[in-house]
């Protein structure tokens, strides 16, 4: 690496830790009805933690897309930097009321992160804002795209999460709902799990070089259905090879205590099956 090269590295980190500073200011302006200091510290809540670690690795992937693949020269890099960076701060900090009010929409989600301390809503919300950022990478990171792509993806995006939720509300023999207000912990782990998979099946998908918009939308519309279509296929092969001889329902939902170790397991399976997919097609 020459000093060229390595300064330039220097100059882009340096925007990135701006933005993420800029993120982090106008969650705080967005969110002032309470402080993230004492959430953390004071009340030691683990919920908000999780939360608050989604957006943060949201914004990590939402900026990267604006840094990643060819330089067109430091002037037009920064350009785009600072084009692209707020625009998808802006981005993750809308995506907090649509999962508010059309994902986990049967209760109220701040009241259950910050009052009730409950971290099964709160791996959820963690997982939206991963997933949000994720799409952001996908749509800027792809060559011949612009601001249309990032909000067209973005919305789309949105739109796709809220059907895994629907999705994946049918293919489990319990509302997910019901379970994560009363501080199920696991199923918010499983559900998280699955919203990520589809997220990075998306996120490949919508990562290509764009040409056209029917070429595009028609690419997106095939990983998301093979996606959706590969939701019950993997939860039944978490049973059957991952769990041999238990059923994920009982251990997630029916016992005293839920078993959170099942849940990891199925969170993987949606993950890991996601980056095998991604990575055969």
């Amino acid at each position: 690496m020459n000093f060229d090269t390595l300064l330039s590295a220097v100059i882009y980190l340096a925007c990135c830790y701006f933005l993420f500073w800029l993120g982090k200011l106008v969650y705080s302006c967005v969110h002032r009805d309470f402080s993230v200091k004492d959430e953390l510290v004071q009340k030691d809540n683990c919920a908000f933690a999780l939360s608050l670690i989604g957006y943060y690795m949201g914004l990590v992937f939402a900026i990267g897309g604006a840094v990643v693949g060819e330089s067109n020269g430091m002037l037009a890099d920064l350009i785009d930097i600072f084009i692209y960076g707020p625009i998808a701060i802006v981005l993750m900090n809308i995506s907090t009321f649509i999962n508010d009010k059309c994902i986990l929409y049967q209760f109220n989600n701040k009241k259950e992160v910050l009052q009730d301390q409950n971290a099964g809503t709160g791996v959820v919300e963690l997982a939206i804002y991963m997933s949000t950022g994720m799409i952001i990478f996908g749509s800027v990171a792809g060559e011949g795209g612009g601001l249309g792509t990032l909000f067209a993806f973005w919305g789309i995006g949105q739109v796709s999460f809220i059907i895994i939720g629907y999705v994946y509300n049918l293919i489990t023999p319990y509302c997910i709902h019901e379970h994560i207000e009363k501080d199920n912990v696991a199923v918010g782990v499983s559900f998280a799990g699955a919203i990520i998979g589809i997220a990075n099946i998306i996120r490949h998908a919508i990562g290509q070089d764009f040409n056209s918009w029917s070429e595009s939308l028609l690419t997106y519309a095939g990983y998301f259905v093979l996606g959706i279509i590969l939701l019950p296929i993997i939860r039944f092969y978490t049973d059957k090879v991952l769990l041999p001889g238990e059923k994920l329902t009982d251990e997630i939902v029916n016992q005293a205590k839920p078993n959170l170790g099942a849940a990891f397991i199925e969170a993987f399976a949606y993950i890991s099956s996601s980056f095998l997919i991604t990575w055969c097609i």
